[in-house]
C-alpha cells in the first residue's frame, strides 16, 4: 500500500535526476561546455581519473555507470565525434580498444571538475554530515534492492 503523504521513491529519484541533469546542462552551457550532455562529463572524469592507474575499456564504462553496451557505444561514439576521446588498439588483444582522452578533453575535464565541485556544494547546502551519511546509506539499500534480482 502506498502512503499518499509521501511521493514514490522511484518517481522522486527520477525527478531529481532530471533536475540535476538540466541544471548541469545549463551550468556547462554558461561556461562554454554546452557541447557536453548528460553523462558525458562524468564519463570523461571517470576516464581521466582511472586512466592514471590502468587502461580503460568500454566494459569499464558499462560497469561504472551501470549502462548497457549499446548505450555506452553511443556515448563513446559521441565523445569521439567531438574529438574528446580516441580508441587505441592494445597489443595483447586486437578486439580491445582502450579509451584515451584527447588534450581537448583534459582541458574540458578540468573546467567540468570546477563546475561539479561548485554544484555539489550547492546541492549539499544545509545538509549535515550525518544527514549525508544517512542519505548514502539509504541509496545503497535502494541500489541493493534493484540489483539483488539480477535482472538489471
Amino acid at each position: 500500500m502506498i502512503c499518499e503523504d509521501y511521493p514514490q521513491i522511484g518517481f522522486q529519484l527520477k525527478a531529481i535526476n532530471n533536475l540535476i541533469r538540466r541544471r548541469l546542462d545549463v551550468r556547462f552551457s554558461e561556461v562554454g561546455l554546452g557541447e557536453l550532455k548528460g553523462m558525458q562529463g562524468p564519463m570523461m572524469g571517470y576516464i581521466y581519473e582511472q586512466s592514471k592507474k590502468r587502461d580503460i575499456f568500454q566494459k569499464d564504462i558499462e560497469r561504472e555507470f551501470n549502462i548497457r553496451r549499446s548505450t555506452a557505444t553511443v556515448m563513446l561514439q559521441n565523445l569521439e565525434q567531438k574529438e574528446l576521446i580516441v580508441r587505441l588498439a592494445v597489443n595483447h588483444d586486437a578486439r580491445l580498444k582502450k579509451i584515451v582522452l584527447t588534450d581537448k578533453a583534459v582541458q574540458c575535464h578540468l573546467r567540468i571538475h570546477e563546475q561539479i565541485d561548485a554544484f555539489n556544494r550547492e546541492l549539499e547546502e544545509g545538509i549535515t554530515a550525518q544527514e549525508k551519511e544517512e542519505f548514502f546509506r539509504i541509496l545503497a539499500k535502494i541500489e541493493g534492492n534493484l540489483t539483488k534480482s539480477g535482472s538489471v
